[in-house]
This record gives structure tokens, sequence and C-alpha cells, in this order.
């Protein structure tokens, strides 16, 4: 049965993409819409089995480690305060929007700042596929969204972990959560700047086939594996394992087979398997709060993350699309909602619509994307070339 729904999967997740292009929209678009299609919610063709989560899991880990290997170095450096007054300014809106929604909703004060803390996190991994098919990855807008949401990611998980320890909620020593994850980065950052470079150097001279490649997906994994551990995301650890690879000189042989592998398989399923988790079984008992903490969702990440761009001295245009980039919560809330369920910080009712908004915030991604960026830099930059190529 998983041969059969994978080959619906990758049949449908390209055939879905196409059409979205050709509807003028990213091809993330139609990959995410046609999960929900062949879901639950509507055909109920395809189940999210836990086998499909766990490949989907390794879909999003390749999906930013591409991100790393294709990361300027030199405009990622430039970016630092860019990406810091981006990301800040994206948490500080949607977590004072998040804690007064909780506390008009009537829930307890540790309640709403969960709340807050839930819609203030975000990931980034849907904005990377935009970003590339935009051909904005590269930019100083991509830097500073993706330095943005490491930054984000790393202040939030903090952040919960403090909530956590006040509330009550397991047994949380923030302490030793701050030194797991400044242990992690200091580490990585070394392992990358002196460990990488020679163990891609140690499996060159091995006399097998696709020693690099294989490598590099050792790293990649033992990255995002270790970054879990220390409580960061796995993707951060995955595009720290890019960043890593990027200042090598196999960086190209390697970006060109992992986007093999990664968008052949494992990437299509994984933009699939966010709308495999929608399901409408009564979702009309919350509808109302679905529709206006998605539209708050939404908002107060736009508005706090493009606010911090402008800050950082983007045109208005670019910090809207910064800011709407920043928007989808995706894997990373997901994970904080079920923290946040487990830990009776949110009723099964509220979490259950927290999901829905989640989903929402990331179909509605792409296509925000879409509309402010609209290539603007495209056309002037061709005409450049071609005149220049004229002279």
């Amino acid at each position: 049965m998983l041969i059969f729904e994978l080959a619906i999967i990758l049949l449908a997740s390209k055939i879905a993409g196409d059409i979205s292009v050709k509807l003028g929209q990213p091809s993330v678009l139609g990959k995410l819409l046609v999960g929900i299609i062949l879901g639950p919610a509507i055909f109920g063709v395809i189940s999210d089995s836990a086998t499909l989560e766990e490949l989907s899991h390794i879909g999003v880990i390749l999906l930013m480690f591409i991100a790393g290997l294709e990361t300027d170095i030199d405009e990622f450096r430039r970016s630092g305060k860019a990406s810091t007054i981006v990301g800040l300014s994206g948490i500080i809106v949607p977590f004072g929007g998040g804690y007064l929604a909780g506390v008009l909703m009537g829930l307890t004060t540790f309640q709403a700042l969960f709340l807050g803390l839930l819609l203030s996190a975000t990931s980034v991994s849907i904005s990377v596929q935009a970003l590339k098919e935009l051909n904005k990855l590269k930019s100083k807008e991509g830097a500073a969204i993706l330095g943005a949401a490491v930054i984000d990611d790393v202040v939030v998980i903090i952040a919960l972990a403090f909530l956590l320890s006040l509330a009550g909620g397991g047994d949380v020593h923030l302490g030793l959560m701050l030194l797991n994850k400044v242990l992690f980065f200091a580490g990585a950052i070394l392992v990358g700047w002196k460990v990488v470079p020679w163990v891609l150097k140690k499996f060159a001279s091995l006399k097998v086939s696709q020693t690099i490649i294989t490598a590099a997906l050792i790293i990649c994994f033992l990255f995002a594996y270790v970054a879990e551990l220390a409580g960061v995301a796995a993707i951060i650890g995955a595009y720290i394992a890019g960043i890593a690879i990027s200042l090598t000189n196999f960086k190209h042989e390697i970006v060109e087979k992992v986007e093999t592998i990664g968008y052949s398989i494992f990437v299509p399923i994984f933009f699939t398997s966010i709308g495999l988790k929608v399901t409408f079984a009564g979702i009309t008992d919350y509808i109302w709060p679905i529709v206006w903490l998605s539209f708050l969702a939404i908002l107060t990440k736009l508005v706090g993350a493009a606010l911090g761009a402008k800050a950082s001295q983007f045109s208005w245009r670019s910090s809207l699309g910064i800011g709407a980039a920043m928007v989808s919560r995706g894997e990373v809330a997901l994970i904080i909602a079920a923290i946040g369920l487990e830990s009776n910080l949110l009723s099964q009712e509220l979490f259950a619509a927290l999901v829905v908004v989640v989903l929402i915030t990331t179909i509605v991604t792409p296509p925000m994307m879409k509309f402010i960026f609209k290539e603007e830099e495209t056309q002037p930059e061709f005409l450049s070339q071609k005149v220049a190529k004229e002279i």
C-alpha cells in the first residue's frame, strides 16, 4: 500500500505543481493543496501514516540542507543586523497579539502567554521553495529571511522553556536548556569549520561510488539529529550543515546531487504530507475562532517582520515580501502546539483549531510572496544584461 501511495503522491504533486505555475503561483502551493485533496479531508486516498511522516521529515531536512548549500555566506554575514531585527520584531508583534487574543478568549495568564509564543513561531521551509522559484534565495532579502528564521526559532524555544518551567509543565531546567543551545551552536560552528572539510576530503579518497554525496548526507543528518537533542529544530541543524559544506570545494557537486535526491521523492512527500494533516471533521464548531485566529496570525507576523525589515533599510516592497515569507508557522508551530496539549496549556478543542490555523498560514504564504515580490527585479536585470552583451 505504501508503494502505491508514494506513486500517487509523486504523480499528483508534480501535476499539481505544474498547474499552479501555469496559474501564476509557486508550484509549492499546488503541492500543498493536492495533499488536502488526496488526504482525509476530501477523497481519503492517502492517510497520514507514521512512515509517510518519517519520509516527510527527511524531506524538510533535505530542503533546508539545500537552502544552506545555496546560501551566499557573504550576504548572510552582511544581513546579520537585519536578520536580528526582523527575527525579534517578528516575535514581539505576534506574541503581543496572541497574548491579547488569549486574554479575550478567557484563557489563564500562562495559557495566553503560550498562545502568544505559538503564534510567534515561524518555519521558512515552505518559504525557501517559494524563494527559489522567485529567484530570491540568494538575494539580500533571502539572507535576511533565513537568518531571521534561525533567530526566531532559538528565541521562541528558549522562551517556551522558560514559560514551561514557570508553569510547571514538565521537568524543565532553564539553565540547562540555555547551555544545550549554546553548546550546540558553538560545536556546530567549530565542527563545520574544522571537521566537515576534513571528512569530505577523506570520503573523496575512498574507492567506492558516490562517496562525496554520501558524506554530505551523513553530515546533514548528524547535524539535524544533534540539533534535536539540543532542543533546537532539526531543520536548523540541517541548514547549518549546508552552510558548512557550501564553504568547501565540493559545494557544486553536492548541490546538484542532493537536489536530485530531494526533489525527486522526499521534498514532494513533505509538501503533500502537510495537506494530509487537514481534516474538516467538526470544523464548523470552531469556524469563527479559526477565521479570526488565522487573520491574527497572518497579520501580526506580516506586520511585525515587515516593520523590522523596513527599520533595516529595506524598501517597502521588500519589507512586505520578507514579512510574507515569515508568515508560515509550519512544523515548528505544530510541535509547540503538541507540547502545549501535553502540558495542559491548550485544550483539545483549541489545539484542533490551532492546527488548522497553522496549516492556513502555511498555505497562504507562497501566493502572498508571489504577489508581493512579482519578480520586480528580473526584468530590469535581464534588460541590462542584454544591453551589456550588445555593447
